[in-house]
């Protein structure tokens, strides 16, 4: 990750990512294995999210930390939501006066990006020490101050001290990437370059570093880390509700695993090369067959395999005839899936537990993991809808209107407005992992079939900003250098 690749996932060695894509599951699979997938773009985009956005949220809970934003004022407003889940995370572990997260915007203006806005900076600095006295502050780019050529590098080399807080400068500038993940990937890159240094750690034995977002609620991070400890194990949670003394002992782990593999697993592969700690591949715990991969990775990784088999064994008869209660109230509904990479396909892997059938999906991108993921969803529900994009929200609502699910399952706000029952499966506040995760979620699901009041009254009076002339256009036709035969056979899928 260091000397091979730079935080940029459209320029990783040796991996095709695809980020304008449209099509059935069968044909976009055959034509990704060929090697035919045309590179495309899309002429109209909506909602697009940046790279800045998953930086921030990677450090946004550091309980010790500043995060500092040289931006303009808006660049910031992105992280309202994470502030929120932040705030919810806190009463969860017992906090009774929850906090806002440290967060100080130079506030780059019309005069700075003509002459510079490196001052402003450095007091942003010199303020969130004397105000917080943290022992970490990041420092985030900006679309702005990447234009204009700050250099925040040699501003974080200024002011560091060798009694003051560790100055970590992070390059998310948003026009690097149209791949949201890479700021997640360039946030470790610098974690790794200024905190943790190349230093070599003894290893504690059952430690295991366990990388999750802040989109992971605290039922799920206490789910994961009792079947963990279950079998002998410690977990380092990182960096969620983390600290520095947590992240400077992220070299010392037996292992590393992830919850979502589009947060962790480039920087598990620096963590290997860098200082010997081996990973788990990641496949996120939801459902009953990815929470079992994921804790039978880690568990083969030290040594544990045994213990794992007969713990997966004892919880299996522990949920498996609630699953079947919840699946006789399930089995047969359409379901239309869409969250982040990780999230959209472990999502879609989690509806065959209730005997569902998967209609539609929409995920950020596609690439090799993401090819092996459509193989196995199509042997289990046959061909479905693939939409492959950074939010755009105008296609999705196309798609689900066209595609009349049951239920949508992913992030609800704008398909619950046309009526359709809606379960988020991005939940900070509410438990979707592991095996009391999947027995939540199913029970949600089934709620939300049963009683769809609110959705069909949302329906009524939170109108759509799209004519009805655009729900009879073909979804796709924004997305040029499309072959000529696949809006015909994204018609006749989506229509019959």
């Amino acid at each position: 990750m260091t000397s091979t690749y730079a935080g940029i996932r459209e320029n990783r060695p040796d991996t095709d990512t695809f980020l304008h894509l449209g099509g059935t599951s069968c044909d976009l699979a055959d034509k990704f294995e060929k090697r035919c997938l045309q590179v495309a773009d899309r002429t109209f985009s909506q909602g697009q999210q940046c790279q800045q956005i998953n930086s921030l949220a990677t450090f946004l809970t550091m309980e010790d930390s500043v995060l500092i934003v040289h931006s303009p004022q808006g660049c910031a407003g992105c992280v309202t939501a994470a502030n929120d889940g932040y705030r919810v995370g806190q009463i969860h572990r017992g906090i009774r006066n929850p906090q806002n997260a440290h967060i100080i915007i130079s506030n780059l203006d019309e005069q700075d990006v003509i002459l510079g806005g490196e001052e402003k900076l450095r007091e942003s600095i010199q303020i969130a020490i004397e105000r917080h006295h943290p022992k970490v502050v990041f420092l985030f780019a900006s679309c702005a101050s990447g234009i204009i050529g700050d250099d925040i590098d040699a501003v974080a080399a200024s002011e560091q001290t060798a009694d003051g807080p560790v100055i970590i400068p992070i390059h998310c500038e948003g026009f690097k990437s149209n791949i949201p993940g890479s700021g997640f990937d360039v946030a470790f890159i610098a974690l790794n370059k200024y905190l943790l240094k190349g230093e070599q750690l003894p290893t504690q034995k059952g430690l295991i570093n366990l990388f999750a977002p802040v989109s992971i609620s605290f039922a799920d991070q206490y789910e994961m880390q009792r079947v963990l400890s279950d079998i002998g194990l410690s977990v380092n949670y990182i960096p969620f509700f983390s600290s520095y003394e947590k992240l400077r002992s992220i070299p010392a782990a037996e292992a590393s695993t992830a919850i979502c593999k589009v947060f962790g697993d480039e920087f598990m592969k620096t963590l290997y090369t860098d200082y010997g700690v081996p990973y788990a591949h990641t496949v996120m715990p939801i459902g009953l067959r990815n929470t079992d991969l994921w804790f039978k990775g880690i568990a083969d990784l030290v040594g544990k395999g045994k213990e794992a088999d007969a713990y997966i064994k004892r919880e299996r008869e522990r949920v498996l005839p609630k699953i079947e209660g919840i699946r006789r109230r399930l089995e047969g509904k359409r379901v239309f899936v869409c969250g982040g990479t990780g999230r959209s396909f472990a999502a879609a892997a989690l509806i065959d537990d209730f005997g569902m059938k998967l209609v539609g999906l929409q995920t950020p991108t596609y690439d090799e993991d993401a090819q092996f993921d459509i193989r196995h969803l199509t042997s289990i529900h046959g061909d479905f809808l693939v939409d492959v994009a950074n939010m755009q929200p105008y296609e999705q609502v196309n798609l689900v209107k066209r595609l009349k699910p049951d239920v949508f399952i992913g992030v609800p706000e704008w398909t619950a407005r046309l009526g359709i029952p809606t379960t988020h499966v991005l939940d900070v506040k509410r438990p979707t992992m592991g095996y009391n995760g999947l027995l939540y979620l199913g029970e949600k699901i089934a709620e939300q079939i049963e009683n769809p009041g609110f959705n069909v009254k949302l329906s009524r009076y939170a109108n759509l900003p799209y004519k009805e002339s655009w729900y009879g256009k073909d979804p796709f036709k924004f997305i040029k250098q499309q072959e000529p035969d696949d809006t015909a056979l994204v018609r006749e899928v989506v229509l019959t």
